[in-house]
């Protein structure tokens, strides 16, 4: 077996949701949830089959964010993966409708940061093993720190 990491470029006012499936209905029922959920929200969504024709599936209703999905899913090389490039909206908006999608398996990250894949391969093929998102902690909130934690949550709505 061998270990690698691979980065992903997530593109420019963007998060991302990566995450294990099963179905080759996956990206029209992820295209169903995020669509119905966030209406104004812009998305690529990128699906690895992992059987048959394995080929990358596709949706979205912005082609540059399903070119990246499909970017990133090609660096990978795992099957059965999804990738979702959400502009407009963030994953707490669709993450809960996410993980309550019948054939999502398994969310690995949903995020904005610098982010790495730890990728497995063997001779049958790759898998995702964990991700490395962001950065390593530099200290424990402050008083300080804590009061602009809650003053940034007011100032963008999530917090009365």
């Amino acid at each position: 077996m061998e270990l690698k990491t691979v980065a992903v470029n997530i593109p420019e006012g963007c998060n991302i949701i990566l995450g294990q499936t099963h179905f080759i209905k996956t990206p029209e029922d992820l295209y169903e949830i995020i669509a119905t959920t966030v209406p104004q929200a812009k998305f690529g969504i990128a699906f690895t089959e992992a059987s048959g024709p394995c080929l990358i599936r596709t949706e979205g209703n912005d082609d540059s964010l399903i070119a990246g999905c499909v970017a990133t899913l090609q660096a990978l090389g795992a099957g059965h993966v999804f990738c979702i490039y959400l502009r407009q909206a963030f994953p707490v908006n669709v993450l809960t409708a996410i993980k309550n999608c019948p054939e999502v398996c398994h969310i690995f990250c949903a995020t904005a940061n610098p982010l790495e894949v730890v990728i497995a391969s063997t001779g049958q093929g790759k898998g995702i093993l964990g991700v490395i998102d962001g950065s390593s902690p530099k200290g424990i909130e402050t008083p300080a720190d804590k009061a602009e934690r809650r003053q940034f949550l007011r100032k963008i709505g999530y917090k009365l």
